[in-house]
């Protein structure tokens, strides 16, 4: 039996963080994955990473404190969330960010006013705190790039659009800073391909950037190893049983196992048993991978589950290629949301898990939520992008066919083709282009918040967020409660040791990201609030296992300036078979 200090299971940002840091700390280290690429949903995702009072927001000057963020979380958490957990994040997430840009390629830039999700609660901060990975050329990757999880999205013709890029991408037809953000994108593709760099951004720039310091540190990345049991002796956990091609293997861990392996969005059985109805596999953007293997492997090692029927929510659209998951589209004026009865029932542009859970709440009284309305006038459609489309293109006729648009001359004709009443539909968007006229929506407080104005258009007056409905034609997309993965999982605690029902530590046990139960409890701090978490989780995961004690000991003292101090494995030890290496 092949055996090393700490397996991994799982390649996303929790996973390659662990192994980074598990392995900077003199451990043999091996990462198991099951899909044929590494990256996870991460690879796949915008990048965005949450954490507080780091040495990136102090550089950008953000005016933030320990102080300042733990009021933020305990206002915003409460007890839902222990505070040793909170306190966690808190202290350990910047000095995780410090050895991840000491170990890799990697830097990271503050994304200017992306607002804290909840920014007037105390210690909130308007400007925002989540910082992205700066654009890195993947070529440092080698022959691993081929290996890279694909984006959710890929853009045309090679170009890269960071999340500070997006905001003004999209009023590219309302405002002179839209046009001058795109000169930027183009001019970084041109430098690039004269550089002949194969530049890379958000989620796909992060993973790259880790896979490249366990390249340097000659962590193998085995690829196409599904978990298939954990091996326990006694109450401890001592190793993971995995499959590859037809055959069995099992592998000892010395120290200790760490599960990073995602959440369970595309196991149809788990969601239907712990989430509620109408629910699938066929909303999330999360990878396809994410099954439940890892929790359903913790918990049949006696770990407790928490959140199980929670979910990184957003409202999306289930077009013909896979759903589109709305940030934008849904803030921007000239739109409002609406139920089975026409009506508004939530502020559009608050943060996304908010608004799907008001879809959920509100199916539960017996009136359809889901699916709900986006209703556009064509004013709207001709100033802004929408789900990939130019401003003023037309709907591709397949989202007409697919049942995802539909248009109409007028709302009564609207209503009919999407089934609503059109007594009910006219009056919420009579009602609403009188408070989008005078700037104040006293229903739901659309755009009172930074975090609504982010993705607003600041060159539109009074509200930049609210306007009316008035030029036809009329549209109506379908939403539905989608998600970038589900956010239940397996109980953690401070030291991303996993917990029995009675509280008890799994000897031998870590899990960190969406595999665990979120330290966000059932909301979102900010964007990067599950990768943030996510990585400071299997940091400190990687610390435990080290035989430090991260309540005890301070990170800020790891010795940055000297990383190579990691245990190589042996090739005949834990060679790689059929994954990278």
């Amino acid at each position: 039996m092949r055996e090393c200090d700490v397996i991994v299971v799982g390649s996303g940002a929790a996973g390659l963080t662990a192994a980074l840091t598990a392995a900077h700390r003199g451990l043999t280290v091996v990462v198991v994955e099951k899909a044929a690429r590494f990256g996870g949903s991460t690879a796949r995702s915008g990048g965005g990473v949450w954490v507080p009072n780091n040495s990136v927001l102090r550089r950008a000057r953000v005016p933030d404190s320990p102080a300042l963020a733990a009021s933020y979380l305990a206002h915003l958490l409460g007890d839902s969330v222990s505070a040793a957990r909170r306190q966690a994040l808190l202290e350990h997430g910047p000095a995780m960010l410090d050895l991840v840009r000491a170990l890799t390629p990697l830097d990271f830039a503050w994304v200017p006013g992306y607002a804290d999700y909840y920014p007037e609660l105390p210690g909130g901060i308007p400007r925002g705190r989540t910082i992205e990975p700066k654009p890195m050329d993947g070529r440092v990757l080698g022959a691993e790039l081929a290996r890279l999880n694909p984006p959710y999205i890929r853009s045309p013709g090679g170009i890269t659009v960071t999340a500070a890029d997006y905001r003004w991408l999209c009023l590219i037809a309302r405002h002179p800073r839209g046009v001058l953000r795109v000169g930027r994108v183009a001019g970084r593709r041109v430098l690039g391909a004269l550089r002949r760099q194969h530049t890379l951004v958000m989620g796909q720039a992060l993973i790259a950037g880790l896979r490249a310091g366990l390249l340097a540190l000659e962590v193998p990345v085995w690829l196409d190893t599904p978990l298939v049991e954990l091996r326990r002796d006694g109450d401890r956990v001592t190793g993971v049983r995995v499959r590859q091609g037809r055959a069995e293997e099992e592998l000892r861990a010395r120290r200790g196992v760490v599960l990073a392996c995602g959440g369970f969005e595309h196991n149809a059985a788990m969601r239907s048993r712990y989430q509620a109805a109408p629910i699938g596999t066929e909303w999330t953007t999360g990878a396809a991978e994410n099954t439940g293997d890892g929790i359903e492997a913790g918990q049949r090692a006696g770990a407790a589950v928490d959140l199980m029927d929670d979910a990184w929510w957003g409202p999306s659209i289930p077009l013909t290629g896979g759903p589109y998951f709305c940030l934008n589209e849904r803030t921007l004026p000239g739109c409002i949301m609406v139920n089975g009865a026409g009506e508004r029932f939530v502020n559009e542009a608050a943060p996304y898990v908010d608004a799907v859970h008001a879809m959920y709440d509100g199916h539960a009284t017996g009136v359809s939520h889901v699916p709900s309305w986006l209703i556009a006038d064509q004013r709207y459609r001709q100033r802004y992008p929408f789900a990939g489309l130019r401003p003023g293109q037309a709907f591709p006729g397949r989202w007409y066919e697919a049942g995802a648009v539909h248009s109409a001359a007028s709302l009564d004709e609207l209503a009919a083709a999407i089934e609503v009443p059109a007594d009910g539909l006219r009056a919420t968007v009579n009602a609403f282009n009188v408070a989008a006229r005078n700037g104040r929506d006293e229903q739901f407080h659309r755009g009172e918040s930074a975090y609504d104005r982010y993705y607003g258009d600041p060159r539109h007056r009074p509200n930049p967020c609210l306007g009316p409905l008035e030029v036809a034609p009329f549209h109506a997309v379908r939403i539905v409660p989608g998600d970038l993965g589900t956010k239940g999982g397996l109980c953690v605690d401070e030291r991303s040791r996993v917990l029995r029902d009675d509280g008890s530590v799994i000897a031998g046990l870590y899990a960190a990201g969406n595999v665990s139960a979120s330290v966000m409890g059932r909301t979102y701090a900010g964007a990067g609030a599950t990768i943030g978490p996510a990585m400071t989780g299997g940091y400190v995961a990687a610390l435990e296992l080290a035989a430090l004690d991260p309540g005890a000991t301070d990170p800020g003292a790891l010795d940055l300036a000297a990383p190579g101090s990691a245990a190589k494995v042996a090739p005949g030890d834990l060679a790689n078979s059929g994954g990278s290496a």
